[in-house]
């Protein structure tokens, strides 16, 4: 399935509430990606991905209409030569290798535009799809934090994946 990756726009806004409007998808997100998804939620997302120059975040589009999101999210401090890969995909794309794709256009994107040598993901231990697709994108697992998440009522194991700029 061809896609491409774009920087985000006000006009996504229909398109972001109604894909990330999903329990599917927030389970395996952080709280700040909220479930219900109100176009509230969507409006400040939009915001803060049209904040950043560079772009940090990319709507993952097909036919120019969103269908998710994947941003590179650089780092402060001491972890300044670091940056977080985040990626979602609305459900009905699920399972065309979209993701697949997305993650190693995304690394190049960000090492090539941003002062960094190292991008981590941190995938719940209950997400096997993800886990996978950052190990086919060359990502290694460098840590399994033991139940150290707390989501939707219940302890989640924490994993940590990176790829460096000399693998």
């Amino acid at each position: 399935m061809d896609f491409k990756l774009r920087p985000i726009k006000e006009t996504d806004i229909d398109n972001l509430v109604k894909f990330a409007n999903n329990p599917k998808i927030a389970a395996n997100l952080t709280n700040k990606f909220a479930y219900p998804y109100t176009k509230e939620h969507g409006l400040n997302f939009i915001q803060f991905a049209m904040s950043n120059t560079p772009a940090h975040v990319m709507a993952i589009t097909i036919n120019d209409e969103l269908v998710g999101g994947i941003g590179i999210h650089p780092q402060e401090d001491i972890q300044c030569k670091n940056a977080e890969l985040g990626y979602w995909l609305a459900e009905p794309f699920w399972g065309n290798g979209i993701i697949s794709k997305a993650i190693p256009q995304m690394v190049e994107y960000g090492f090539k535009t941003f002062d960094i040598n190292r991008i981590f993901a941190r995938p719940f231990g209950s997400n096997y799809a993800s886990q996978k697709v950052l190990e086919k994108a060359g990502f290694k697992l460098e840590a399994r934090l033991s139940k150290t998440l707390f989501k939707n009522g219940e302890f989640q194991d924490e994993l940590i994946y990176a790829i460096r700029k000399a693998d």
